[in-house]
């Protein structure tokens, strides 16, 4: 249950504002012997489970107040049988929390911010060049500088006067573009994970402008950007596709070839033939052509040819196909199903934050360059500031004059250290020490091997970077029940909710079902209640396909004879007979039958399997008494809640409830 909803919580925090706030006052509504429950906490539950209901009467607040009363008597209950100390209850709790917190974890205002950003460039598409120094995203320090320095003497050619096209041509390092001067062709937000960057860059730049070097994913680059435009949007299409041979015929006579294949298609659709036939016929695309040639959702984003895009966004109506045109894998005739329907800002938004947060998870590396690692950043500083954070950095100095040339290797050993020395602190008294920091290097230096061995005092301030990271978050998840009244009122009611269900199963789900002696005591104390209503034992005749001719004389022998008599005399002939008993008014397959002994139903034949049936009443049973085993299921749930208001009367005994009538009328709004 928690799954299911978590993955709301971060939206709804961002875009719905939270029913709670902070209160300098907050009276005391009731206490559970020693246990205090505030107005708030009242407040907010009601409100939340009553949602439109909720009217803030008099009736109604005591109504309510009545069932939370219960209710935390059965939560003290739980914790007197220490039920929140079962390990496997504190691991679902922990793994909910931690889950939960994850949506607290993040700076809103700068995500909020990014969101907004996004869905503003959303609106405009952008035709940019590249020049590119390739880069690993987890690349040594030697190898940044190395890859900075070309960059940037790049950049500096094209600040003396080269021609962006021409140092592209020269030097780019990407395949793809650089023989096209680098033209990479339209984009609109948000781009690939791990190139923030240079979408920032290319959405910062006027017409003609090249940004300074940015770093991606994919390593350094200089940004060109060449036009732009209003934003196409997303349509659906499907399309036909004859392919280019690849054989020993020179390309022009492949497409040639080609083009007179496909112009006949083109002429099959004009005489009538529709465009899903022709494609599941002809079609070469594999992928598309079982489904009519359906692709899909096409954006300026999509990675296919850019002829392919262009023509496609060019049609102008739902249903209508373009002429034959050229791609680099082919001929094609394509076909607009559908344009989506421009979103809502807010629709929009929640899409945009969506994708934000799924993006970085599709492709390892992206992270540290994606749109999430600024919010992060933003919110690394704040809990620095807020938590009084201090660290010793002559601490990490020690630690990194005690490595050796096996740090980067499955050799190497955590050193030691006479004084466990703190290296990081909070103001709340939380610290961690240069062992712990020895312990978490150990951990993270083997996901490192890879990296030169010349960098291990880089590649230990790196580790650091991390641990400091990881212990910022650390303090701030401590701190989350303080600052955010919302998230604790969740945990509350998280915990509270195992407990209960914990308690109500061994006090009363379990024991209704597992006490034999109870439940046969209850049952013998309560017989009035399960007693058979008037019932009917009917018999049911199945006469298979191909028997027509038995259907009249084994009716008539049935109306006349007991169901064991025709049984006999019927018992080679494949006829299903069966008799059962049906309580009157239970059974819809007794609405056409005349409640009485001795009444038949006409024959009727199954369209299915073409054999035929009817039934009779063979006798009419009085009401009669049940026996448990046959009211065991009403009987349980009947004795569960005996169980349950007896266990309420006890818990009421055992526990002083107190509660302030002057805060509880305080609350009162409706005073119908």
């Amino acid at each position: 249950m928690a799954k299911q909803i978590l993955s709301q919580i971060f939206v709804l925090l961002l875009f719905i504002p939270a029913f709670l706030s902070a209160q300098q006052q907050d009276p005391l509504l009731f206490t559970v012997d020693n246990t205090p429950v505030q107005a708030s906490e009242f407040e907010y539950i009601y409100a939340k489970t009553n949602g439109d209901k909720a009217d803030f009467s008099r009736e109604s607040l005591q109504e309510y107040l009545d069932l939370y009363v219960t209710f935390k008597l059965k939560v003290q209950q739980a914790k007197d049988m220490k039920l929140d100390t079962i390990p496997s209850l504190q691991r679902e709790l922990a793994g909910y929390r931690q889950q939960l917190a994850n949506s607290y974890l993040v700076d809103k205002e700068v995500t909020q911010h990014l969101v907004d950003e996004a869905y503003q460039r959303t609106k405009k598409e952008v035709d940019i060049s590249h020049i590119m120094v390739s880069l690993s995203p987890n690349a040594s320090s030697l190898q940044e500088r190395k890859a900075l320095d070309k960059i940037n003497s790049l950049y500096a050619m094209l600040q003396s006067g080269d021609s962006f096209e021409e140092v592209a041509k020269q030097h780019s390092e990407d395949t793809y573009s650089k023989d096209k001067g680098g033209k990479l062709g339209y984009f609109v937000a948000m781009f690939r994970p791990g190139f923030y960057e240079m979408e920032t860059a290319a959405y910062s730049l006027k017409k003609g402008q090249y940004s300074k070097p940015v770093r991606t994913i994919a390593g350094y680059h200089i940004i060109k950007l060449n036009d732009t435009r209003p934003a196409r949007g997303e349509i659906e299409v499907a399309h036909i596709l004859v392919r280019n041979k690849k054989d020993k015929r020179s390309k022009k006579e492949t497409s040639l070839l080609a083009k007179a294949k496909i112009d006949s298609l083109y002429n099959l659709l004009k005489s009538g033939i529709s465009f899903e036939a022709v494609a599941k016929a002809h079609s070469e695309d594999k992928s598309s052509k079982d489904k009519g040639g359906v692709v899909g959702p096409l954006t300026t984003n999509s990675p296919v040819d850019t002829r392919f895009k262009d023509v496609a966004f060019a049609l102008t109506k739902d249903g209508e196909y373009s002429k034959p045109f050229e791609s680099s894998v082919g001929w094609h005739i394509v076909r607009r199903i559908s344009k989506k329907a421009p979103e809502t800002e807010e629709i929009a938004k929640r899409r945009l934050l969506s994708k934000m947060q799924k993006g970085n998870k599709k492709r390892r590396g992206t992270k540290k360059f994606s749109r999430q690692q600024i919010a992060k950043d933003a919110m690394l500083q704040r809990i620095k500031k807020e938590g009084g954070f201090k660290e010793d950095i002559n601490v990490f100095h020690l630690f990194t004059s005690k490595l050796d040339s096996t740090f980067l290797s499955h050799k190497w050993k955590k050193p030691s250290f006479e004084k466990d020395l703190t290296l990081i602190s909070f103001a709340n008294g939380m610290k961690t020490t240069i062992n712990d920091f020895a312990d978490f290097a150990k951990r993270s230096s083997l996901r490192m091997r890879q990296r030169d061995k010349s960098e291990i005092t880089s590649t230990a301030k790196e580790i650091y970077k991390q641990f400091v990271e990881e212990q910022c978050i650390k303090y701030e998840e401590t701190q989350l029940e303080k600052k955010y009244p919302e998230f604790k009122s969740l945990m509350r009611e998280y915990e509270e909710g195992i407990l209960l269900f914990e308690v109500t199963k061994l006090l009363v789900w379990d024991k209704a079902s597992q006490d034999s002696l109870g439940l046969a005591t209850f049952f013998e104390n309560n017989k009035d209640k399960y007693k058979w209503d008037e019932r009917a034992e009917v018999t049911t005749y199945t006469i298979p396909a191909g028997k027509e001719n038995l259907i009249e004389p084994l009716r008539k022998m049935a109306a006349k004879k007991h169901a064991d008599k025709v049984k006999e005399k019927y018992k080679d002939e494949g006829i299903a007979i069966n008799t059962k008993l049906y309580e009157k008014g239970k059974s819809k397959k007794l609405e056409n039958l005349i409640w009485k002994a001795g009444a038949i139903t006409k024959a009727t034949l199954n369209p299915k399997n073409k054999s035929t049936s009817f039934m009779k009443i063979e006798k009419i049973l009085p009401p009669q008494q049940k026996e448990l085993k046959d009211a065991r299921g009403y009987v349980i749930a009947d004795y569960q809640d005996f169980l349950e208001k007896q266990w309420i009367e006890d818990l009421k005994k055992q526990h002083k409830v107190k509660i302030n009538q002057e805060v509880l009328d305080a609350l009162i709004k409706n005073k119908k």
